[in-house]
């Protein structure tokens, strides 16, 4: 196995060069994005949840102005996690998220030139590297949308393909199981990049065939493995929610003009008019591909031909040209838009950067890489800065939050898209006479009340009913009516005359623990294929 060149000069080169377009986050207050305000609120929530002892927070408690939201169940995890790690170590919300967005971009270029110097040489990984981390749409998903999700799974798919080449089953396993927790449809989108670099590798580049296949299949299985936790309940729960009625069709009013693929004007407008520009350096480098395609080697035409296929495809399918594959596969209406293939081709094109670079004349390349290199830094100067901030203190995030934090997708099936006031308290009478409450102690999955009556009463705790949420009077579970019309989606139930102890509490679904239970042992599967090497190491 090739090892990795580890010099010092060039990770300082790249790490300084990372840092350029990231003063901006050093500004106090939060960057006024798209979904800013919403990733700090979700990760409140998220950090709660986890504080309360829930090592997979699912419910947040205070969304949807108090009522609850699944929205976790259905959100990727890994930037809360790492939020959550920034926060508990002393620093806001705010501050946390802003530093996701700074650990993803640098880890990022370093995951590409990781890949791309393993095979093409260092200067060949320092160009794929910047042209990665500088390309528009970076700065987009950052400064503009702020989405951090997509933002956090640029650094994975490098190291996925990077296992791949190395035959390494623990690296496989361990970024493509981070890709998945990174961002639902952005992993799906990249599912077919991995095959084809499998194929192309088993082809072209092992010696070992059945082992390079047995080695690479058990890696990736291993990551689903590793992630089932997140992506199993995601999958088969979202039957429950409003998902495919908020989504339906959206992808219609969402396509790319082609000329703004060739459009460097910059802005902070809507999802329709955020910039959708390839970057200088990225259009040069797919011209300067087809140019020298044909005097290429046939592994490298093959990987580039594949890279520039799949680029080509993606561009298409961003246009309305494609409207017609749209609405017949209805599995890629799942990306909700189609200017969302941009994380391909930001991805695609560095790639074919390296493999041009690496046939380019020896006394050329760096002349290349260096111009290659300052055209996509310079090229995306105006877009390194937030249109404004806003100071918020964590206390806009910790307690109810008038929001849900997203359109309404993630809404259960039985409540309405979204509320829009507060309830009067958190639990109210519909029935019954002489009844008193209080209202003990209160965690994003265990409401605690005490119930004094002096007939049966029906009662309603505002909080939308999502599969499992029981009740418990006196520590007897008793039944949920929760499609009460003039109720919708909450929680009525009856509770006997007398004085009660009642718990409104919301555990996994048999689906959910099996899923935990899977990724548990995955992770003890990989400690053992990562002690299995480590000791193979030592004897060969």
């Amino acid at each position: 196995m090739k090892k990795l060149s580890f010099n010092w000069f060039i990770w300082l080169i790249l790490l300084i060069v990372s840092l350029l377009p990231l003063f901006d986050l050093f500004n106090s207050g939060l960057p006024i994005t798209h979904d800013g305000k919403d990733h700090v609120a979700r990760i409140a929530n998220f950090y709660q949840s986890l504080s309360e002892g829930n090592f997979v927070p699912r419910w947040a408690g205070n969304l949807n102005w108090g009522y609850g939201h699944p929205v976790m169940m259905f959100l990727y995890p890994l930037p809360s996690y790492i939020a959550s790690a920034f926060h508990v170590i002393g620093f806001s919300l705010v501050d946390s998220v802003k530093l996701v967005f700074a650990f993803g971009f640098i880890a990022s270029v370093v995951s590409m030139y990781l890949f791309a110097s393993y095979r093409f040489g260092y200067l060949a990984g320092i160009l794929a590297a910047l042209l990665y981390g500088f390309a528009p749409y970076r700065f987009v998903d950052m400064y503009v949308r702020g989405a951090i999700g997509e933002h956090m799974a640029f650094i994975f798919l490098p190291l996925v393909l990077l296992g791949l080449w190395q035959s390494s089953i623990v690296l496989i396993a361990m970024s493509m199981a981070f890709l998945l927790l990174s961002h639902n449809a952005v992993s799906l989108m990249m599912l077919p990049i991995i095959a084809v670099f499998v194929v192309y590798l088993l082809v072209f580049e092992s010696k070992r065939k059945r082992e390079f296949l047995f080695r690479s299949l058990t890696g990736l299985i291993l990551g689903f493995v590793l992630s089932a936790f997140f992506w199993l309940p995601a999958y088969m729960e979202g039957k429950y929610t409003l998902r495919d009625i908020v989504t339906k069709g959206e992808f219609t009013s969402r396509f790319v003009n082609v000329a703004d693929f060739f459009n460097p004007t910059w802005g902070y407008g809507t999802a329709n008019e955020i910039s959708k520009f390839l970057g200088f350096s990225n259009i040069f480098i797919l011209l300067l591909a087809l140019v020298l395609f044909h005097s290429m080697r046939k592994p490298s035409k093959v990987l580039i031909g594949g890279a520039l296929l799949y680029t080509i495809v993606s561009l298409v399918l961003m246009t309305n040209v494609s409207a017609p594959v749209w609405q017949i596969v209805s599995l890629i209406q799942k990306f909700q838009f189609p200017w969302r293939f941009l994380h391909v081709t930001t991805f695609l094109i560095p790639i074919i950067g390296a493999v041009v670079v690496s046939h380019i004349d020896i006394k050329r390349r760096l002349k290349v890489v260096i111009v290659f290199s300052v055209i996509a830094i310079i090229g995306s100067f105006s877009m390194w800065h937030a249109r404004d901030y806003v100071s918020m203190s964590d206390s806009n995030f910790t307690g109810m939050y008038n929001g849900t934090t997203d359109t309404g997708e993630s809404s259960p099936i039985w409540s309405i898209r979204f509320m829009e006031t507060k309830a009067k308290a958190p639990i109210e009478v519909i029935s019954g006479k002489g009844v008193s409450i209080f209202v003990g102690p209160r965690r994003s999955t265990h409401h605690s009340y005490r119930v004094f009556s002096l007939e049966s009463t029906k009662l309603v705790e505002n909080t939308l009913y999502f599969p499992n949420w029981e009740v418990f009077v006196d520590k007897t579970p008793v039944p949920i009516e929760f499609q009460n019309p003039n109720y919708r989606g909450l929680l009525t139930f009856d509770v006997p005359a007398g004085d009660h102890a009642v718990d409104v509490v919301f555990t996994d679904t048999k689906l959910r623990i099996l899923a935990n239970w899977i990724s548990i042992g995955g992770f003890m599967l990989t400690i053992g294929f990562l002690v299995t090497m480590r000791l193979w190491q030592k004897r060969t």
